[in-house]
């Protein structure tokens, strides 16, 4: 029988619970994944987390492991106390979360997802050798989290990761303001949005790359208008915190092409300092698990 610790490391986005469980190296044992149906209710929500951590802990306990706590990851604002603050996706605002996950599961952390992203880069994937960084989050949303030792940052309230309301303000020929939101312009969700004012029943960003790459100058000018403006603000990130490197996750944020090439290419061009301006802007490495790990290390890190 081994009596190793283990850590559940639940990640709860807008469309499905990633859950697993984590060993003190960061490596996922054991994987689960079910839809949030987040339009149920936080309450039915809550109930079908909690489900998927008492399964996890029942078969980590069945091979002999001893479960540390429960770590949880979500995408809303917390507070530096594990409370909830934000109700966003998740109707869990008024609910004592961590409390309820500590009665009936295992001592229990909340953590917002992007710094439980960013710190599963600092202690296992893209940035374990580096003093600070940024990261940032792109897929169905954007966020951003700066990381200092290894420690991602918070803020006085937890509300340091709200890149997504960064505002992009142009004027027309005629001088007229037109005004976006950075998240709505450069998400995942953003493109979707943009590219289906030209062609109906878009549902994915992949469908926009495949039609970039045959040809489509919508198509290509809406993943290099969508890279090149999160490229701006990733340079004003750079400019006001110095970080040693830029490391960039979520599911568009992993992926090369045309939309990472502008956003890199832009991101230099407005980096203002000579010796930033070629800083290290890399893929994250923890992949599709990062949320889980960082949410299950954040229980060893206590």
């Amino acid at each position: 029988m081994s009596w190793d610790e283990v850590a559940i490391g639940l990640d709860v986005g807008g469309t499905k619970i990633a859950a697993g469980l984590i060993d003190r190296h960061g490596k996922v044992l054991v994987r689960r994944t079910v839809p949030t149906d987040a339009a149920q209710g936080g309450m039915a929500v809550l109930k079908k987390a909690l489900g998927l951590a008492q399964a996890l802990r029942a078969s980590a306990e069945a091979e002999g492991y001893k479960v540390a706590g429960v770590g949880v990851s979500v995408c809303e604002l917390v507070d530096p106390q594990g409370a909830i603050t934000s109700e966003y996706t998740l109707q869990w605002r008024k609910i004592p979360v961590q409390t309820i996950f500590s009665v009936q599961v295992a001592p229990a952390v909340i953590v917002a997802d992007v710094r439980a992203h960013a710190f599963a880069e600092a202690r296992f994937g893209a940035g374990r050798k580096l003093a600070s960084f940024v990261f940032v989050n792109v897929g169905t949303g954007i966020s951003s989290c700066l990381v200092l030792e290894g420690r991602p940052y918070a803020g006085a309230r937890g509300n340091a990761l709200v890149l997504a309301t960064m505002p992009l303000v142009v004027f027309d020929e005629q001088e007229r303001k037109l005004e976006f939101a950075l998240e709505a312009f450069s998400s995942g969700l953003g493109l979707i949005e943009r590219y289906r004012r030209h062609k109906a029943g878009i549902a994915r960003v992949e469908e926009i790359i495949a039609d970039a790459a045959q040809g489509n100058e919508i198509a290509g000018s809406v993943l290099r208008s969508g890279g090149e403006a999160l490229g701006g603000a990733i340079a004003w990130l750079v400019n006001v915190l110095d970080p040693e490197a830029v490391i960039v996750g979520g599911g568009l944020g992993l992926a090369d092409g045309l939309y990472w090439e502008s956003l890199v290419a832009t991101a230099r061009v407005h980096i203002f300092a000579d010796a930033s301006r070629t800083l290290p802007i890399l893929h994250a490495a923890c992949g599709a698990d990062a949320g889980v790990i960082g949410a299950g290390a954040s229980i060893f890190a206590r």
